[in-house]
Formats: C-alpha cells, sequence, structure tokens
C-alpha cells in the first residue's frame, strides 16, 4: 500500500458515514438544530481550536519530519480559529467575547485524535481521517452561509475546506515516508477510519437525541 491507496480506502471503506456527513442533516446536529450564524461558526472554531491544540501538542512529543508537519498543521489550524473568531464577533449584537465560550473538547474528534498514539496513527488521524471529514462538513458550512447570502463567510468556510485537500496531499507524502511496513499501513488505516467513525458517531448520537433519522429519506 501507498498514501493515495490509504487515502481511497478510507474513503471507500467508510463511504457512507461521510456522504451522511456530508447531508443537509450535519449541521443541524453540530448545532443541536440552532441553525444560526453564530453555533454554525462556533463549531468550525471548537473543531480549529481542537486541531490547534492537539497538533502543537504532538509537535512538541515528536521528532523530524512529523514533528515539523505537525507544528505547521498547528499554526494553520491556529490561523483558522483566529479567522472564525474574528468573523464570529463581527456579527451583529454577538458576543465581543466570544472566544471565550470555544472549547476545544467540545470538538467530536477532540478525544478520539488525543487517544492515538504513534507517529503513524497521529499522521493518519491528522492528515487523512479528520480532512476527509472536513471536506464533507464544511461543504455543508459553505452551503449554509450562500443560502444566508453571506457571501464573506461563505468564502471563508471555503478558504478552510480548501485547505482539507491540502491536508491529505500532505498526508500522502508524509505516510509514504513513514510506513515500512504492512502493519504499519494496516495500523494507518485504521486510525483514519476511527476518525471518521467518531465523527459519525457524533453525528447519529446528536440527531436521534432529537429524534430525528440519520439516515437519508430517499
Amino acid at each position: 500500500m501507498n498514501g493515495q491507496e490509504l487515502v481511497e480506502a478510507v474513503r471507500d471503506g467508510r463511504a457512507t458515514q461521510l456522504d451522511r456527513l456530508g447531508s443537509d442533516k450535519y449541521l443541524v446536529a453540530a448545532t443541536g438544530a440552532d441553525l444560526e450564524r453564530a453555533p454554525v461558526l462556533r463549531t468550525v472554531a471548537e473543531s480549529a481550536a481542537s486541531g490547534r491544540d492537539t497538533f502543537g501538542a504532538w509537535a512538541d512529543e515528536g521528532v523530524g519530519d512529523p514533528a515539523t508537519a505537525f507544528g505547521t498543521a498547528a499554526e494553520r489550524e491556529a490561523d483558522h480559529f483566529d479567522r472564525v473568531v474574528d468573523s464570529l464577533a463581527a456579527l451583529p449584537n454577538d458576543d465581543a467575547d466570544a472566544a471565550d465560550v470555544i472549547d476545544a473538547a467540545d470538538d467530536p474528534l477532540h478525544d478520539v485524535l488525543a487517544d492515538c498514539d504513534g507517529t503513524v496513527e497521529r499522521l493518519a488521524a491528522a492528515f487523512v481521517g479528520r480532512p476527509l471529514v472536513a471536506d464533507r462538513t464544511r461543504l455543508q458550512v459553505v452551503n449554509f452561509f450562500v443560502n444566508e447570502a453571506d457571501e464573506r463567510r461563505a468564502e471563508l468556510a471555503r478558504d478552510l475546506r480548501a485547505d482539507s485537500g491540502d491536508r491529505l496531499d500532505e498526508g500522502v507524502e508524509l505516510l509514504d515516508a513513514a510506513c515500512g511496513s504492512d502493519d504499519d499501513w494496516e495500523r494507518a488505516r485504521r486510525a483514519a477510519e476511527r476518525v471518521v467513525g467518531a465523527a459519525y458517531g457524533a453525528y447519529v448520537d446528536a440527531l436521534e437525541a432529537m429524534g430525528v433519522d440519520p439516515k437519508p429519506v430517499c
């Protein structure tokens, strides 16, 4: 296996879950059905805060190219967080201290990322599983702001979604360098799939708590 084959294996193996995470029910689940601009932005900020904190810690613990990659990823997430919080604070009648209510631990992927142990697993979680989830979920954030006729925030969401594709490309190269055996690739696949599974599990739990069927209506 190689990095690109891993991405495709995870994408194919978790296709149903990723498709549902990209449905119009995603923001219902993520915001508790509070479909206003501030709650939507807060979900994005929570994700960025989680990535910033987790990847920063991994950079401090690691060495070599993976540590550098995690450090760069943490910096990008910090930039995302700042941009989203600025956008949140600019909303009419919103709290000026919006960042104070944002907790990285509220991100549904925070715990599964924190539980990753070892360079291969962390690379796969950060650069494959999480970007695959973000690609689908950020599309719904883009669509939300397009429907709100808020082009400035829609463009911000597009920028953050585009970063997911860049992260996947980086992950292919990093995993090609880090994985030296079939066991390494298997650990990487399982780690990436756990991230997708955690995102989907949170989505299902939130919808079912509201009495909403997480399956699409055909």
